[in-house]
């Protein structure tokens, strides 16, 4: 069974009143819960414990890492961000949801600013599935459909997505590349749009089963680890 931690920074929980009323014990709690029915080992892990709670024990015993983030980004602390990105390119996965796309660690792996338009006005937000046969999308009909979401809209800066899952539309007239999959080293990436902290996003079953298809696919394997370094003797005579 695949282990997995879900980090959150838990701050607007704590201090926003539409935040707590929809996720009183923590948006990485609701996460958690969401994804017991698909067999996943899920723990949490928050920024105000030690080490963020991602000391090196728990990434090692980490198979895929959910990062939620948005008001704390500069709190977390660099060394702990070069841990998760050293976790990263050994083959731990890494699903970054919705704000975190300008977390420390999303930032670092895609090498860019990661900057995009953003708008809140309780809309409409349809999120396309534009690779039916991805296993992300898997049970995922031909679309997404949230009532209320935050708009983000192109353009996005980051690398061309290795593939694209998800594309969403918005009542304002916005698309944006909701759901991209990188490799990085041996870890496989995936960042899903969608989760803004005063919408009732994360109790969507959709959106659970897309982060639950994310987290078993950024799990899979990955092939032969790749040799570095110096070799001294040659597979032929010279």
């Amino acid at each position: 069974m695949s282990q997995v931690t879900i980090w959150n920074e838990f701050r607007h929980e704590r201090t926003n009143p539409a935040a707590q009323s929809l996720y009183p014990q923590g948006i990485h709690q609701a996460i958690a819960e969401g994804l017991q029915p698909y067999g996943l080992n899920a723990k949490t892990a928050t920024l105000d414990e030690a080490e963020h709670g991602l000391t090196e024990e728990v990434l090692r015993n980490t198979d895929v890492l959910i990062w939620w983030g948005h008001m704390a980004h500069d709190e977390v602390r660099d060394e702990i961000v070069e841990r998760v990105h050293a976790r990263v390119l050994e083959g731990m996965g890494l699903i970054v949801l919705h704000s975190g796309h300008y977390s420390k660690i999303f930032k670092k792996l895609m090498g860019t600013s990661c900057a995009l338009k953003w708008r809140e006005a309780d809309e409409k937000e349809r999120l396309w599935v534009v690779n039916p046969a991805h296993p992300i999308a898997e049970g995922i009909g031909e679309y997404i459909e949230l009532e209320q979401e935050e708009m983000y809209g192109e353009h996005f800066e980051i690398p061309a997505p290795d593939e694209l899952v998800f594309v969403s539309w918005f009542q304002g007239g916005e698309v944006f590349r909701s759901g991209c999959t990188y490799m990085r080293g041996q870890g496989k990436v995936f960042y899903f749009r969608p989760g803004h902290e005063t919408y009732p996003t994360y109790h969507n079953g959709d959106v659970l089963r897309v982060i639950a298809n994310a987290a078993k696919w950024a799990a899979g394997g990955r092939g032969a680890a790749p040799r570095y370094g110096h070799v001294p003797v040659p597979l032929e005579h010279i």
